[in-house]
């Protein structure tokens, strides 16, 4: 009898083991689901049902791409958001000051065209702040959006840019007019992608050379599926204040 006592001691003490380490393994899967959903993420999209969607612009050099679009944009009555690396913008004074005089929103596509990943979080409030500063005295305006160059980010970058109150924005549908895949299949993306809520990426460089061919379209199959187009701090609005 001992020994079967025993047995039955040491099976239950078993169950126990077993059952404290499963419970264990609950609790740090739990923690680390929690630690992953509350890592820094920028925006890639607002959660809303109205049919609303932000068309975007990064510009990094370059000074005959910029223009047509905006005369396309001007003609089609859409206001957009533009990302402007900052030596671009004193660069480009005037086009600069265009885009603000056509109602367009003035973000920032850093200083820099490199991946902020690499660097340390001082060295990233530097890059955004010297961009923040060249379109400050280009153009009058504070900018707090910015589309980090190569959209390069980890958890230290977007801590860096929430430290000095700017918000990272990402995009939900990639044109990839920077690949310049033919003009149709710039237009296809963005008509067959477009979801309310969405931001979508396109670029302004002289590197796209397809943009302005297929800007139109894409803009006129946006406006028949019935978008709304605006700004993203504009569609920032429309996130939930406990989401906020």
């Amino acid at each position: 009898m001992p020994k079967v006592f025993g047995f039955y001691k040491i099976r239950a003490r078993t169950r126990l083991t077993l059952t404290a380490l499963v419970t264990l393994i609950i609790l740090v899967s739990g923690a680390l689901y929690v630690q992953a959903y509350n890592k820094n993420k920028p925006v890639y999209e607002v959660p809303t049902e109205k049919k609303m969607a932000a068309l975007t612009f990064d510009i990094s050099w370059g000074n005959k791409t910029p223009m047509p679009v905006i005369e396309i944009l001007k003609e089609a009555d859409v206001t957009c958001t533009f990302f402007l690396s900052g030596p671009w913008v004193k660069e480009n004074p005037e086009v600069v000051q265009r885009i603000k005089k056509d109602g367009h929103e003035l973000a920032s596509h850093g200083y820099r065209h490199i991946n902020y990943s690499t660097l340390s979080k001082s060295e990233i409030k530097e890059e955004v702040m010297k961009a923040h500063k060249n379109i400050n005295e280009v153009a009058g305006v504070n900018a707090n959006l910015i589309r980090t160059p190569n959209g390069d980010y980890n958890d230290h970058v977007i801590e860096a840019i929430h430290e000095i109150n700017y918000e990272a924005i990402q995009w939900s549908v990639d044109s990839l007019d920077w690949m310049n895949p033919g003009t149709a299949t710039i237009i296809e993306r963005v008509k067959k992608k477009v979801h309310p809520g969405a931001i979508i990426l396109m670029h302004a460089s002289d590197t796209c050379k397809q943009t302005t061919d297929a800007l139109p379209a894409v803009i006129k199959n946006l406006k028949e599926q019935g978008y709304e187009l605006v700004t993203v701090s504009t569609l920032l609005k429309e996130i939930p204040p406990e989401n906020n």
